[in-house]
């Protein structure tokens, strides 16, 4: 309709993403528009793009050096108090879909064993064995106290890959809270810019649709 100012509409914000953007420094330019929140999210995202990595590289190290620790002192530990004996497969395991590869050498299968225990009983259990053993085969299985089949000690290629994971996930988690600390003070700041729109607004719609 002629003559009526249409409401007015705050300015649009630049998307948000969760992560910090390096684009979010521009805050930092000289502009006439330039706003306290725009400097507060500008340093916001700078220091978290030189905070998170510091950070997470120290979380990735102490999560890993203790994850190595404990997995070392477990397999201590499993070697003290479990016995390696030898066990007789009683029936044939499974072929693996492509003998003679490298999964197929890598792959182990349960299967039951017969073993005899420190008391001179014969037992039978359950172990991981090779794909393709035949029944009457002779493995090696790892026993405790009770005579029962126990997993085996962790040896350093396992313990260095599970260390790597532990401290692959603290990384990850540091940064994913510097992702989110960003997105809160993004939230905060643009509830804080619309409330400050709208008094202002408040102000000076009364010039605007006043009549002279």
């Amino acid at each position: 309709m002629c003559g009526v100012i249409p409401p007015a509409q705050p300015p649009p914000d630049p998307p948000h993403h969760g992560l910090v953007h390096p684009l979010s420094l521009w805050r930092w330019r000289h502009n006439p528009l330039y706003r306290c929140t725009d400097r507060l999210q500008g340093w916001t995202a700078l220091v978290l793009l030189l905070l998170v990595p510091v950070l997470g590289v120290g979380a990735a190290y102490v999560i890993g050096d203790a994850a190595h620790r404990h997995y070392l002192a477990d397999a201590e530990h499993r070697r003290q108090t479990l016995r390696l004996t030898t066990a007789v497969l009683v029936h044939d395991a499974p072929d693996h879909p492509e003998p003679g590869s490298a999964e197929a050498r890598e792959n182990r299968y349960p299967a039951p064993v017969r073993f005899t225990d420190r008391d001179g009983r014969t037992r039978t259990g359950e172990a991981e064995v090779l794909p393709g053993l035949r029944a009457g085969s002779s493995v090696e299985v790892w026993v405790d106290a009770d005579g029962r089949i126990a997993e085996p000690p962790l040896n350093a290629e396992r313990i260095r890959s599970r260390t790597m994971g532990w401290a692959l996930v603290a990384f990850l988690t540091v940064t994913f809270a510097g992702g989110v600390v960003y997105r809160c003070v993004t939230v905060v700041l643009r509830r804080r810019n619309l409330a400050e729109w709208d008094t202002e607004w408040a102000r000076t719609a009364k010039r605007w649709t006043t009549s002279p």
